[in-house]
């Protein structure tokens, strides 16, 4: 049965033709091309489970670019090397790849492209039954399925193409968490044995780091790391999921929102390593000049964990403290008899701390800090 991560309502088969017109309007210019052209991959399945557009992916047998041609795109971007090319039609930017096959030359290593004649070819070599569907753009829409993923994804199973797969990309081990947190679902049996044998090492860090990234960005993201702990695959650090609940919690409102980039606070929340947080956590300012001696200079990230621990004080840092500034400067104070020097910033530091803290008010009694903290010393 299909997984709690599944909230819409899958549509049948015989409803393909009418859902992909009605969530993809733009598709039908393809229809008078005469080219082999089809909607592929994760488009393919959410459309089936009744999910909002995403991301259009088509595959062509053939030159995108000669594709694009026809169409009369008003702009096209060939990327050669990928054999794909992004082109915008009516409005929309839309991704079109060459038909292709893909050989690994030791594992982790990036593919070996070579074109391909059909469209099953170009399937196979594909992360995930789920993945693995297409439907063509020109004749009779039809669900095109030949590795069983829609009867997969109904059963709430994810399952690999082929036993290789993660060998040749170790990354698709990081994809599934991010698949089974977001459709709620069960590794198929020979999948889960061949995932936990994974060697994330054989990938580069930038190629993990980007692929944890995605999964970070999901709202299911607590799960998917979840998942990647239980497989053995990461190493949480002591209490991660509740932190990271929390911090994801915390970033649905305003000023976090804003302030953080939401998969760095997710997986530092979740893997580390732990900088200052807790400490600022446990931190009890008295005075805002104190809260702010404490978090100005900190990242967002060690902020929102530290709020997340408890901080309650971070967040008048942000919403007030923070923009608190002088009405003079170091001009006033020369003006007023005090030399170039490390004074100056002492003297502007003392009278800040004051304005602050409620002590001063308005250019004279800030002037009146300010040299005062010199003469002082």
């Amino acid at each position: 049965m299909l997984g709690e991560g599944m909230p819409n309502k899958p549509i049948s088969i015989g409803e393909l033709p009418k859902a992909l017109a009605g969530a993809y309007p733009e598709l039908e210019a393809f229809r008078s091309v005469g080219a082999r052209v089809y909607l592929v991959g994760g488009a393919v399945r959410d459309l089936l489970l009744g999910r909002a557009r995403g991301d259009l992916d088509l595959v062509v047998i053939g030159n995108p670019v000669a594709l694009a041609e026809r169409l009369g795109a008003a702009e096209v971007v060939e990327h050669e090397r990928f054999s794909t090319a992004k082109l915008l039609l009516s409005g929309h930017e839309i991704d079109v790849a060459a038909a292709r096959t893909e050989a690994y030359p030791h594992p982790g290593a990036l593919p070996q492209v070579t074109p391909a004649m059909n469209i099953e070819t170009d399937l196979a070599r594909r992360d995930f039954t789920l993945n693995a569907m297409a439907i063509p753009l020109v004749g009779d829409p039809t669900l095109i399925d030949p590795h069983g993923g829609w009867e997969d994804l109904a059963a709430g199973l994810l399952r690999i193409l082929h036993p290789r797969s993660f060998e040749d990309d170790p990354t698709r081990a990081l994809r599934a968490a991010r698949y089974a947190a977001r459709f709620g679902l069960e590794l198929e049996i020979e999948t889960a044995a061949r995932l936990r044998e994974t060697d994330l090492s054989t990938v580069s860090a930038d190629r993990r780091q980007a692929e944890l990234s995605r999964l970070a960005s999901e709202p299911s993201a607590v799960e998917g790391l979840r998942l990647l702990a239980e497989w053995g695959l990461v190493e949480l650090r002591e209490g991660a999921l509740e932190l990271t609940v929390a911090v994801a919690e915390l970033l649905e409102s305003e000023p976090w929102r804003s302030e953080v980039y939401r998969p760095e606070a997710i997986l530092s929340a979740a893997l580390g390593p732990p900088g200052d947080e807790a400490e600022l956590a446990a931190a009890r300012p008295r005075r805002p000049s104190e809260a702010v001696a404490l978090a100005r200079g900190r990242s967002g990230v060690e902020l929102a964990l530290a709020r997340a621990l408890g901080a309650e004080w971070v967040d008048a840092y942000l919403g007030n403290w923070r923009w608190v500034r002088l009405e003079i400067d170091g001009e006033d104070l020369i003006a007023a008899g005090v030399p170039q020097g490390p004074a100056l910033g002492r003297g502007l530091a003392a009278a800040l701390r004051k304005r602050l803290d409620g002590e001063v008010n308005g250019r004279e009694q800030e002037l009146a800090a300010a040299l005062a903290a010199v003469r002082e010393g």
